[in-house]
């Protein structure tokens, strides 16, 4: 049960690799762009995990793995401020990551996931940020972190 009383759910944003690692360090969520309607549906004890496709946004090397997993926190979504006095504002959830995670690449898990077993998978993970299976998740953070 997460803090608000309603049952635990489990997040997977797709977001790439020097994000992920820029969010992990500042310890915050942030998917769909800064958009606010992605953070507002998680909820405080909800588990995330990150899966990156490359290593840049639009470009650079191929990752395709789970780069990061966490608890969010119990502390509500805000915008933040402009960066580099630009007016990007996005919107953000505090995240308890877990620092003993290691990346785990998604082809070693695809026969065990919910997620991947149903044909074109892959345009789901266009969406940016969708709800994992309970199994999913415990899968992918065994993996990440030999529970």
């Amino acid at each position: 049960m997460s803090a608000t009383g309603s049952s635990t759910k489990y997040w997977l944003a797709v977001v790439s690799r020097e994000h992920v690692r820029r969010g992990v360090e500042l310890g915050i969520a942030q998917a769909n762009h800064g958009k606010r309607a992605a953070v507002e549906r998680m909820r405080p004890g909800d588990g995330l995990v990150y899966y990156s496709p490359r290593e840049g946004m639009r470009a650079g090397a191929p990752v395709r793995s789970f780069t990061a997993i966490g608890t969010i926190d119990d502390h509500p979504a805000w915008q933040a401020d402009p960066q580099d006095g630009g007016c990007f504002r996005p919107w953000r959830r505090s995240v308890s990551y877990r620092a003993e995670a290691r990346e785990a690449p998604i082809d070693t898990l695809r026969d065990e996931l919910d997620l991947t077993s149903v044909p074109n998978w892959g345009m789901i993970l266009r969406r940016g940020l969708i709800e994992l299976s309970p199994h999913d998740y415990a899968q992918i953070a065994r993996e990440m972190t030999d529970e």
